[in-house]
């Protein structure tokens, strides 16, 4: 189904059954497969693929050589009807490759709303990315990555599978993430290591003084107490039910599996 007022560039190709929202464009020399939904003013600049079970919501600008819902490079994927979905007003930027899911990791890759992913950028099978995030160019993400809210990864950085990358975590450009990255933290290096707390960039968000100082004091019982993880949980839980910011920690502690950068 095709709304009447989208605009398809008669170079394109729209297969029967994809559903295309109001006011969306689709510029030249462009391929939109049979199980596609693009929401209402979402534009394909041109030459951009979009294949598989793919759901794209509203006002997204998605840029030429993009190519999103395309078979993922797991080789134990046998075709299975797999799905990407992404949200509202995010920028895909040339060249990006976003991969649909795997059975083995819960059929869906994932991206939220007002995300830019810039030049190259990699999205692989079962990722989960959040809102408000930024991938600079060529930033390379393995399978069943987690990327939280307000996290901005630097250019030419690749993150390992299964990494879970905290809310308002800045990982610097050219960096290895083999480990995860706790919320808050500034991230750089090969393999990536600890360089403090991201506190220009929450100022930026508007926190307060009393919830940077107890970001900070959780920053200093992970890396500078000589305590272990298991050590200091408690320690953390009892900070949070002081000070709601300190709860991402608690909340990412419960989701990570690789262990944190040291």
């Amino acid at each position: 189904m095709i709304d009447n007022t989208a605009f398809i560039h008669p170079t394109s190709i729209v297969e029967e059954g994809a559903v295309i929202g109001a006011n969306v464009h689709i510029g030249p020399f462009c391929w939109v497969g049979s199980q596609v939904e693009i929401g209402s003013g979402t534009v394909l600049k041109s030459h951009v693929v979009v294949n598989g079970v793919t759901k794209i919501g509203a006002d997204n600008q998605i840029y030429q050589f993009a190519s999103v819902g395309e078979v993922n490079q797991d080789l134990k994927y046998a075709g299975e009807p797999t799905r990407v979905e992404i949200g509202d007003r995010n920028r895909i930027r040339e060249s990006v490759t976003i991969h649909r899911g795997t059975v083995q990791g819960g059929g869906l890759t994932k991206i939220g709303s007002d995300n830019l992913l810039m030049i190259n950028a990699h999205v692989a099978h079962d990722c989960r990315i959040g809102n408000r995030c930024i991938l600079a160019n060529n930033a390379t993400l393995a399978g069943h990555v987690e990327i939280d809210d307000f996290a901005i990864i630097g250019g030419m950085t690749a993150i390992h599978q299964f990494c879970v990358i905290g809310a308002h975590v800045m990982v610097g450009g050219c960096s290895g993430v083999a480990q995860d990255v706790p919320p808050y933290v500034i991230a750089q290096g090969n393999h990536a290591t600890p360089f403090g707390v991201n506190i220009e960039g929450l100022k930026r968000r508007g926190f307060e003084k009393d919830a940077l100082h107890a970001i900070r004091n959780t920053y200093k019982l992970l890396y500078r107490s000589g305590k272990t993880l298991d050590e200091v949980k408690p320690e953390i839980e009892e900070l949070a039910k002081q000070q709601p910011a300190v709860q991402l920690f608690v909340d990412f502690f419960s989701r990570s599996t690789r262990g944190i950068i040291r």
